[in-house]
C-alpha cells in the first residue's frame, strides 16, 4: 500500500512500528514478510533498537539473511546515556554490522540527544550513512555540512518547512494510516507547491491530534484497520479504543479522504 501511494523508502520496526513491543519471533517473521513484500522495488529500512550493543546484534544476527538495506538504531532507551557511551555503542555496532547503520534520534525516549556534534564524529564511520532526526537544525546542518550522509526527516509538524529548505526526505509513522494525503502532500512539495502541500500536511495532523487525546495507539490501530490492515498496531497492554472515539476517528478518516 505504501509503495503503490509514491513511498521511496520503508521503515519497519519504528516507534509506531512498536519495535520495542513485538516477541522476538514475530519481529523476524516481520522483517521476512516486510522483505518478500518490497522485493527490491525500494529501500527497506528495520529498526533494530534496544538496550545494549549484544541484543542490538543478536537481532541484526537473526534478520541478516533477509532482504533489507539497513538497520536503524536509537540510543539505548533504558539507561540514560553519555555522550561518549552513545558514541561507543553506535561505533561498535557499525563495526559488527553486515548492514549500514542509520541513527535514530528519539531523545523524548531514550533520554539522550543525539547532537550535531556526535553526527559529525559518528559521519566518519563507513558503515554509519545517515540520521534520522525530528530536529529540523540538526538536518539542516547535516545537510548542508555532511552531504553524503543521509538525512531522513521526522518532524512531522515542520515536513513543509524541511522540503522548503530543501530536506525532502521524510518519514514519519502517520503516513502509515494516511498514505492518500502523504501521496497528495509529497507530490506537492516536490512539484514546488508549498502551500498546497501544507494543505494535506494538515490534514494528516488533524488526525495526529485526534490520536494524541483519544488514546493514540488503539485508535490508529482501528485506523489502519479501516484502510484494510488486520491486526492490532498496538502495545498489547492498552486494550482498545472506544465506541466513541472510534467513531471520532473514523469521521475524521473520512474528513481528510481517507477512507
Amino acid at each position: 500500500m505504501q509503495i503503490e501511494n509514491g513511498a521511496s523508502g520503508l521503515l519497519l520496526m519504528g516507534s509506531m512500528g512498536i519495535q520495542a513491543s513485538i516477541p522476538d519471533n514475530a519481529y523476524v517473521e516481520a522483517v521476512k514478510v516486510a522483505a518478500e513484500a518490497a522485493t527490491g522495488r525500494v529501500p527497506l529500512f528495520v529498526g533494530v533498537m534496544d538496550n545494549s550493543i549484544k541484543r542490538v546484534m543478536d537481532r541484526i544476527e537473526a534478520i541478516k539473511d533477509f532482504a533489507f538495506d539497513a538497520v536503524v538504531l536509537t540510543t539505548p532507551y533504558y539507561f540514560a546515556s553519555l555522550e561518549h557511551e552513545a558514541i561507543q555503542f553506535f561505533v561498535a555496532v557499525a563495526d559488527a554490522s553486515p548492514k549500514p547503520v542509520f541513527l535514530y534520534d528519539l531523545p523524548s525516549v531514550t533520554q539522550c540527544k543525539i547532537t550535531f556534534d556526535m553526527v559529525k564524529k559518528l559521519a566518519k564511520h563507513p558503515n554509519i550513512v545517515g540520521i534520522k532526526s525530528g530536529d529540523l537544525l540538526l538536518a539542516k546542518q547535516a545537510k548542508r555540512e555532511l552531504p553524503e550522509f543521509e538525512v531522513l526527516c521526522s518532524n512531522l509538524d515542520c515536513f513543509d518547512i524541511a522540503f522548503a529548505y530543501g530536506i525532502d526526505k521524510v518519514l514519519d509513522g502517520m503516513f502509515s494510516a494516511t498514505p492518500a494525503n502523504g501521496k497528495k502532500f509529497v507530490g506537492a512539495a516536490i512539484s514546488g507547491d508549498i502551500e498546497k502541500a501544507s494543505e494535506y500536511l494538515d490534514k494528516i495532523l488533524y488526525l495526529r491530534d485526534i490520536y494524541m487525546v483519544n488514546n493514540e495507539m488503539a485508535v490508529f490501530s482501528a485506523c489502519m484497520n479501516w484502510l484494510g490492515l488486520e491486526g492490532n498496531f498496538a502495545p498489547d497492554y492498552m486494550g482498545v479504543a472506544t465506541e466513541e472515539e472510534i467513531k471520532i476517528a473514523e469521521n475524521a478518516m473520512k474528513e481528510i479522504g481517507e477512507i
